[in-house]
């Protein structure tokens, strides 16, 4: 860690430079995952990862992978799927319950990087109306989801899951349907991946995207919850 910026817990000091990231994206170490502190990051295109007993880790990846919300892809057969399934879609309903999902172990990742403060953090940003879960149900049965945060009209994805095949596609989808609407032109994946990019996801480089997000994050939008702004969708509807 000596070849990075180390930040001080409790000390409001600016993020290094995106520039200066190393060539995987690892930009600075330390520091506190405060909702100041964290907003601050994703204004500027960083965002925390890092493994139990680690230090917090802060990444800016170039270049970074995006969903344009007007470019998600629904293949044939999902629309097939999606036409004879009954599940429903909700936002801001259950948010503990989606972050807890996105933290539980999978088969090729045993471990996760969810940790308790990372927990603890994404749950005051949603209590300040920052952070957003959209949940699928399958009548009452939580079988999919994602959350991330919203600053102005740009949305930061961190986690999805799935409990039930294609629980976390019908979040995506309706995630990036529901964004459009609202005039959200692009969500943040972050970094590449086979799966993100069967569904739609496109790279772009670390300058055009920090460009767009400051733009975005100025666009009028208020923080609050979902719940109330988002129709309830059938699973269905997405099928269109």
């Amino acid at each position: 860690m000596s070849s990075i910026p180390i930040l001080h817990a409790g000390i409001r000091e600016p993020f290094p430079s995106v520039a200066t990231a190393q060539t995987n994206g690892l930009l600075a170490a330390g520091g506190d995952l405060s909702p100041q502190r964290l907003l601050d990051a994703y204004r500027h295109g960083i965002f925390p990862w890092y493994s139990r007993g680690e230090p917090i880790l802060w990444w800016s990846p170039d270049p970074r992978t995006v969903f344009a919300t007007d470019k998600i892809h629904v293949s044939t057969r999902m629309q097939r799927w999606l036409r004879h399934c009954d599940w429903s879609i909700r936002a801001d309903t259950d948010f503990p319950a989606v972050i807890r999902a996105c933290a539980q172990p999978r088969p090729r990742q045993p471990t996760t990087w969810i940790t308790r403060e990372m927990f603890d953090a994404y749950c005051a940003l949603h209590e300040l109306g920052h952070a957003h879960s959209i949940e699928v149900y399958e009548g009452d049965r939580l079988v999919g989801g994602l959350y991330g945060v919203a600053i102005g009209r740009m949305f930061f994805g961190e986690s999805m899951f799935s409990a039930q095949t294609n629980g976390s596609k019908v979040a995506l989808i309706g995630l990036c349907r529901a964004l459009r609407e609202w005039g959200f032109a692009l969500l943040d994946a972050q970094v590449e991946s086979t799966h993100l990019t069967t569904l739609g996801a496109s790279t772009m480089p670390r300058s055009a995207f920090v460009a767009h997000v400051a733009h975005a994050c100025e666009q009028p939008f208020p923080p609050g919850p979902w719940d109330t702004r988002w129709s309830m969708l059938a699973t269905r509807d997405l099928a269109r």
